[in-house]
């Protein structure tokens, strides 16, 4: 960037100090006569050492200078090698001078020079290497988090699947984590699937396994059914399933009787889903005609050659034995319309369960149902088998316990699990018009003199 250029300053007179124009005799402003002013010295920046020698202007001793030699150079001599005062008067250094610590010339101020170099250092000596500032520990450190890998879709393989779940390849939206569930736990197993025509699955399972207080093993599962009609379903029958399984697994070890741990487990599951109904009043008031959450229950406890079941609503219970020449049974009955027209005489059970009012429920778990009314029952089998514990999505396509027997494997006892996805495939390729949920727990065989309840 350029810069305008500066005038020279005007001389001033010597005696107002009033700027005055080059050839003036007189000061315009106290007129004073500029001719007397003398001439001003001429510049002499050299200036001229003489005298004898050692000594220099003002009378300072310099050093003598050292004899000169055809093997050393002559020592230099410096401003800062004479002595000197403070405002004082007070010598700037003294005493003894001290050694310098690397072989240079001492120093009387405790420095050292470089022996013949004429470089002194006025100051320590610094590191060879300076340390590295500590990092702020307000900056937060940059972690690299490796990327998952990416999830291919389960249709076409392909693939990947977005943040929304679809296949950016083919479409299909994936499976959710509860669209397919599978557990096991020691002798007993579960499979639930959402089936074909639900958006989602609606029905939820626990089991497990536990020792009753003299180390008899016990099994348990639990099944339930989401209430379509109602509000958050699938809430309902998690909270109810997981209940009742943890209550089972509470009381059993205990010593509570097992039929009596099993009325207290749908008590427990029970409040679990009135507590669903708990809502704000704000949330109410944006669904006022919404039904309270609900579903259906039923479970089995296995235990030492006793067999008791429990339920709310129309899931069911099958008992099938290892020796298929042996009965297979249903051991509950459904709370339902069909079920209240075959107990009243009123319609065959071919005739009531082929009316589309077949599958109203009449019992449930719920903050709007009637009353709570627990049915549980025990049973002492003679033989070995399985239980299959369900919702209607399987028995649907398989409803008498003969048809139930007859698509159960043969090994279902050795292979709970296999058999559960056998039974869900089953309805699955049957239409899978519903959810799907299979419990199996075998029954081992009874010990000697166990007799029929």
């Amino acid at each position: 960037m350029s810069q305008m250029p500066q005038q020279a300053a005007l001389p001033k007179c010597p005696s107002c100090a009033e700027p005055v124009e080059p050839g003036d005799l007189y000061c315009g402003a106290c007129g004073y006569d500029l001719s007397v002013v003398p001439e001003p010295p001429q510049d002499h920046p050299t200036l001229t050492m003489t005298g004898p020698p050692g000594q220099g202007p003002e009378g300072v001793a310099w050093p003598a200078p050292e004899p000169e030699s055809s093997s050393a150079p002559p020592a230099v001599h410096l401003p800062a090698d004479l002595p000197g005062t403070d405002s004082g008067g007070s010598p700037l250094h003294g005493g003894e001078p001290r050694p310098a610590p690397h072989g240079g010339e001492p120093d009387g101020r405790g420095t050292e020079s470089a022996a013949g170099s004429g470089v002194r250092f006025d100051r320590p000596a610094e590191p060879e290497e300076y340390p590295l500032q500590a990092p702020d520990p307000r900056v937060a450190e940059t972690v690299t988090v490796p990327e998952e890998p990416a999830q291919l879709c389960v249709a076409c393989r392909a693939g990947r699947v977005d943040s929304d779940g679809y296949c950016e390849n083919c479409g299909h939206a994936q499976p959710r984590e509860r669209d397919h569930m599978e557990r096991e736990s020691g002798p007993v197993a579960a499979v639930s699937d959402r089936g074909l025509r639900h958006h989602r699955n609606e029905d939820a399972f626990s089991v497990g396994h536990t020792t009753l207080p003299d180390g008899t093993p016990a099994t348990l599962a639990v099944v339930c059914d989401g209430v379509s009609s109602a509000t958050r379903p699938d809430e309902a029958s998690s909270a109810a399933s997981q209940a009742a399984g943890d209550a089972l697994l509470t009381a059993l070890p205990r010593g509570t009787h097992p039929q009596t741990a099993m009325h207290e487990a749908i008590v427990a599951a029970a409040q679990a889903v009135n507590a669903l109904a708990e809502e704000p009043a704000a949330a109410r008031e944006h669904a006022p005609h919404q039904n309270a959450p609900a579903c259906t229950i039923v479970g089995a406890v296995v235990t030492s050659g006793l067999l008791v079941v429990g339920w709310v609503g129309d899931s069911r219970v099958y008992w099938v034995p290892d020796d298929r020449g042996a009965p297979a049974a249903r051991l509950t009955e459904d709370d339902s319309w069909a079920a209240q027209m075959v107990a009243a005489g009123l319609m065959s059970e071919a005739e009531a369960y082929a009316d589309e009012r077949a599958h109203a429920i009449t019992g449930w778990l719920g903050a709007d149902a009637y009353e709570l009314d627990p049915h549980t029952a025990s049973f002492k089998p003679d033989r070995s088998g399985v239980v299959v514990v369900c919702t209607d999505g399987l028995w649907n396509y398989a409803e008498t316990a003969e048809e139930m027997s007859e698509i159960v494997p043969g090994d279902a006892a050795e292979r709970p699990l296999h058999t559960a996805r056998v039974l869900v495939g089953h309805a699955l390729d049957g239409g899978g018009h519903d959810n799907v949920t299979v419990a199996v727990v075998p029954f081992p065989v009874p010990s000697q003199g166990a007799g029929s309840a």
